[in-house]
């Protein structure tokens, strides 16, 4: 059964389930994977890096679906945008930071502008640039979001009356078909999925993380900028990273400004990362980590996905007419 709504007739898919452009796991391989499984693939372009750009977007080349590439706003440069506009991508995804100075040239390109959102001033400029699609995300999210942003089932229905024609997706926790169908009943138009899609056959990360995220739990997933500062990131102050459990979370938990002045302790975090003691990525994972058993192909899971929400929405239809007699 496909899930017709407003954003799959937008971008032409099939299913309303969008791969979150996660730097480090989302290359070309996924992003294929995923759009040719009917949802849209995203590559995770990050800050454009052009080395990746090279190796990967040449993946994307006999793809005949719906595919798209994301952004980071803080990060990227306009010549990387042009760069990936010339590969036709249906869709730029614009995250963290001002999508300002890339959203016309995106826009002119004929791509849709899909500019993901951590709070409700962020939903109203957005609405304001144009975006053909907004990307409601809340803190459950793995991987890097606002320090101070909301839950996404409170606040993903504010953004959809607030957005009013524009679709919505919603982002964070949401890791098997019931979260998809939630996201629906919401007044989402879709999904977009990050952790769950870490664990698949085709992900760019090491496998080890896609075994992590199988075992995991949301209970061990913890907000924080420490491994940020210990890896002595660029990412600005005001986004954290949601990751499982980590030994420098434990030992400097509460204590950021003190290992930010410590570059002794950075050291040794690089240390720790050359002889093994730690994992050379911290491993992304959202609180919906619990829900994913096993690493399967990113189409079958698009497909698996799809299959459940129908069911899950089907299932609460029959609920609804049952408290109706």
């Amino acid at each position: 059964m496909e899930l017709s709504t407003v954003f799959t007739e937008l971008l032409g898919v099939r299913h309303p389930i969008v791969l979150a452009p996660m730097g480090g796991s989302a290359g070309g391989a996924l992003a294929a994977a995923v759009s040719r499984g009917g949802g849209l693939g995203m590559l995770g372009a990050g800050m454009g890096d052009p080395d990746w750009l090279a190796r990967e977007l040449p993946l994307m080349a006999d793809v005949a679906e719906p595919w798209g590439v994301g952004f980071l706003s803080w990060a990227a440069d306009i010549g990387a945008v042009e760069r990936v506009l010339e590969h036709g991508p249906r869709a730029v995804m614009l995250s963290f930071g001002d999508p300002g100075p890339f959203a016309g040239r995106v826009r002119e390109a004929g791509a849709a502008l899909i500019i993901q959102v951590t709070g409700v001033e962020e939903a109203r400029q957005a609405v304001d640039m144009g975006a053909d699609v907004i990307v409601a995300q809340g803190t459950e999210s793995g991987g890097h979001g606002a320090r101070r942003g909301r839950s996404t089932l409170p606040f993903v229905p504010v953004v959809v009356d607030m957005a009013g024609p524009v679709p919505v997706l919603a982002a964070g926790g949401i890791a098997d078909g019931r979260g998809v169908a939630a996201a629906l009943a919401l007044g989402a138009a879709g999904a977009l999925i990050g952790t769950r899609f870490q664990a698949t056959a085709e992900a760019l990360a090491d496998p080890s993380a896609g075994e992590a995220i199988v075992r995991g739990s949301g209970q061990d997933t913890e907000r924080s900028r420490v491994l940020d500062i210990a890896r002595e990131s660029r990412w600005p102050e005001r986004y954290t990273a949601r990751t499982l459990g980590h030994p420098y979370l434990d030992r400097w938990r509460d204590r950021e400004a003190e290992l930010a002045a410590d570059p002794g302790a950075r050291q040794r975090y690089r240390d720790d990362v050359a002889d093994g003691s730690v994992p050379p990525v911290p491993v992304w994972a959202g609180e919906g980590v619990d829900l994913i058993t096993d690493v399967p192909p990113a189409a079958d899971l698009v497909a698996a996905l799809a299959a459940q929400a129908a069911d899950a929405l089907e299932r609460a239809g029959r609920h609804r007419a049952h408290e109706g007699r």
